[in-house]
Parts: C-alpha cells; sequence; structure tokens
C-alpha cells in the first residue's frame, strides 16, 4: 500500500513551521495513543503513522530529502539520501522532546525544566451556606467553620519527625518521576517509590503520621454582597486546602442558597407575591396595602378586578450584584371567596346574586365570554 504524505498525514501545510509540526503531532498523539485506546488497531495504527510522520519532517535533512524525493528520500531501504548522522542533532531530539511532553499530558505530569515538578496546588472545597432574602437583599458579613487539611503544626507541614527532616528519593532523585526509554519512546510515570512526592520520610512525625497536614476546623470571615442571588459563588483565594511540596494552597467557594419566603418569591431582580383581595374589595375597589423588603406599599386597584390580575410596583424588588437599579415588585390578585358565612350574610348575598342575574351578562363579562366559547365547542 502506498504510503500517505507526510504533510498530509500532520494536517499542516507543507511550509509549516518547527512548531506548527509539533503542535500537530501532539494533537494526533494525544488522540490516537495506545494507551488511550486500548484494543483499538485503527487507533494505534494511526499513532504509528504520525509519528513517523513527524520523526522525519521535524529532521531538517530529512525533510529536505523528503520535500525533493517524497518518500525515496527518507526510506533507506531505497536508497535514498534521507539517512545520515543529520537525525541526532536536529530530528531525533525535537522529536523526543516532543513525546515527552506529549506523555506528560497521557499521563497527568507537568514539565518543569529537565523533569516533573513534584510540588501539587492544593484541592478546592465547596461550602454551602444558607440564608434568607432579606440577608441576601442588605448583604452581610459573617464567620464560618470549614473542615479542612491543614499544615500540621508540629512539623510544619514536611511530615518529619521534629529535629530531622525529609530525604531526597534516591529512585527518581528528587524530580517524583521516572523515565522509561526505548528508541523513540520515552515514558514519564510517577515514581513508584515515593509516590510523586520526590521525598522519602525515614522518621515520620507523630502527630501527622508523616502525611504533612493534619484534619482540623477553619474559622474564616465571609462578605456576602448586597444582591446575592440563589447559586452565586464566592471565592475566598487561598483558603482551600494546602499544597503539596511547596504548592499553592487551592480556592474555597461559599455557594449560597436562599431560603423559601414566606411572602415572595424570587426572580433575578424581581419579587413577586400573591396579594389576596376581598370580594368586595375586588368589586368596589380600594387601596391595597402590601409588604416589601423596605417596608409597607399601597396602590390602588379599579372596581371589577379580578383573579390574575397584575400590579407592578417599580423599583421593589432587589439591586443585584451587577446591576444598576432594583428590580420590580409584582403583585398577583386572589381574589377571596368569603367562607364560614352566617344565615344573614347567605341571604344577602343570595339577594345580591338575584339583583345581578336581573341585569343579564353585563355584571359577568367572563362568565358569558366563557359560555360562548363552550357553545361554540359543541357545535
Amino acid at each position: 500500500m502506498a504510503k500517505r504524505d507526510f504533510y498530509e498525514i500532520l494536517g499542516v501545510a507543507k511550509n509549516a513551521t518547527d512548531d506548527e509540526l509539533k503542535k500537530a503531532y501532539r494533537k494526533l498523539a494525544m488522540k490516537y495513543h495506545p494507551d488511550r485506546n486500548p484494543g483499538d488497531s485503527t487507533a494505534e495504527a494511526k499513532f504509528k503513522e504520525a509519528k513517523e510522520a513527524y520523526e522525519m519532517l521535524s529532521d531538517a535533512q530529512k525533510r529536505a530529502a523528503y520535500d525533493r524525493y517524497g518518500h525515496a528520500g527518507v526510506d533507506p531501504n531505497m536508497g535514498g539520501g534521507g539517512g545520515g548522522g543529520g537525525a541526532g542533532a536536529g530530528g531525533f531530539a525535537d522529536f523526543s522532546d516532543a513525546f515527552g511532553d506529549i506523555f506528560g499530558d497521557i499521563f497527568g505530569g507537568g514539565r518543569s525544566g529537565g523533569g516533573r515538578s513534584n510540588a501539587y496546588r492544593g484541592s478546592d472545597l465547596k461550602y454551602n451556606m444558607e440564608i434568607t432574602l432579606e440577608q441576601a437583599a442588605k448583604g452581610f458579613e459573617t464567620q464560618i467553620r470549614v473542615p479542612v487539611w491543614d499544615n500540621c503544626t508540629v512539623c510544619s507541614g514536611s511530615g518529619a519527625k521534629p529535629g530531622t527532616k525529609p530525604e531526597t528519593c534516591s529512585t527518581c532523585g528528587g524530580s517524583g518521576a521516572v523515565r522509561m526509554t526505548q528508541g523513540f519512546f520515552s515514558v514519564q510515570q510517577t515514581c513508584p517509590k515515593c509516590h510523586g512526592t520526590g521525598k522519602m520520610i525515614a522518621q515520620p512525625c507523630h502527630n501527622c503520621e508523616g502525611l504533612g497536614r493534619k484534619k482540623t476546623n477553619k474559622t474564616l470571615e465571609v462578605k456576602i454582597p448586597a444582591g446575592i442571588d440563589d447559586g452565586m459563588r464566592i471565592r475566598l483565594s487561598g483558603k482551600g486546602e494546602p499544597g503539596v511540596n511547596g504548592g499553592p494552597a487551592g480556592d474555597l467557594y461559599v455557594e449560597v442558597h436562599l431560603r423559601e419566603h414566606s411572602v415572595f418569591q424570587r426572580e433575578g431582580d424581581d419579587l413577586h407575591c400573591e396579594m389576596p383581595v376581598s370580594f368586595a374589595t375586588a368589586a368596589l375597589g380600594g387601596t391595597i396595602e402590601v409588604p416589601t423588603l423596605g417596608g409597607k406599599a399601597s396602590f390602588e386597584i379599579p372596581e371589577g378586578t379580578q383573579t390574575g390580575k397584575t400590579f407592578r410596583l417599580r423599583g421593589k424588588g432587589i439591586k443585584g450584584v451587577r446591576s444598576s437599579y432594583p428590580g420590580d415588585l409584582f403583585c398577583h390578585v386572589v381574589v377571596e371567596t368569603p367562607v364560614r358565612l352566617s344565615d344573614r350574610q347567605k341571604e344577602l348575598l343570595k339577594e345580591f346574586e338575584q339583583s345581578c342575574t336581573a341585569d343579564g351578562d353585563k355584571h359577568s363579562p367572563r362568565a358569558k365570554s366563557w359560555m360562548d366559547k363552550v357553545k361554540d365547542f359543541f357545535g
């Protein structure tokens, strides 16, 4: 089977720079590496194809021969001029560098200089805080107690018994990683002896048993900004778990949750509430007084107000964290039917009903409209 063009395999142009070649190869190697595709012969074949293409094109002399003669210029079995001493200086070094970077990505390592750094950032933590709607609207400051892993106070985080110190791992030389090389393959793995720390502790600290950390509770100050909404998070930088081997500490995220309110429901910066209105007030109209987060407010409702009618009070909602103006309060009318009536009240209502019926449909426009629709439905 004829070989594919090396530039086509890597998906680059013939004038691609060394960095573009390396980037293209890294992408393909990460995608088709056998360790990421166990048992997939197609992926393995594509991986080998990409490896060969990069090996040739990353060498200046081999690339020049390939550009001039094609595959014949770099295949030693075809007598071309691509082999020889140029590979060691330009090609193999570049190839190994790219391949080492790729395996660092595959196995989770990062390179720092010639080897992998064994300092790790601490884990982030999350704390769930439940607050009231009023607290969310105004903002406040509070304290929280968070269970965290913190540096051991006896050994100052070293894990070694006081008076002693950790020793450099003899297997990895303190890098935390070991590298196995076979031909062009260079695989970097976590050191099996020190488990990536780069250090060995001969005499562990009795307080933390060599971990360098202890479980404890921290009291932290938290400022909740005015207007915060349900699900928003506040980041406390560096207040998470401590790093390993001098790595930076993680962050603590305080996630806010609003308690259910007895009167209001929040939607963004707006508030909603149901407003019970008596039968007489809804029919005759009048002044209604409603609560807001800033006190009481009143407004006029017209006569004949029906259930479901919504009244909007501008600026009576919440000013969000990123908002310039407060939201609105929406009052949804619910006409309340009288209950537990006395005999006299029932008589009055019956007289009222009879007087309304005597006037036809003019007092019940919705009922008339609904009945017309029912008649149309049944034909």
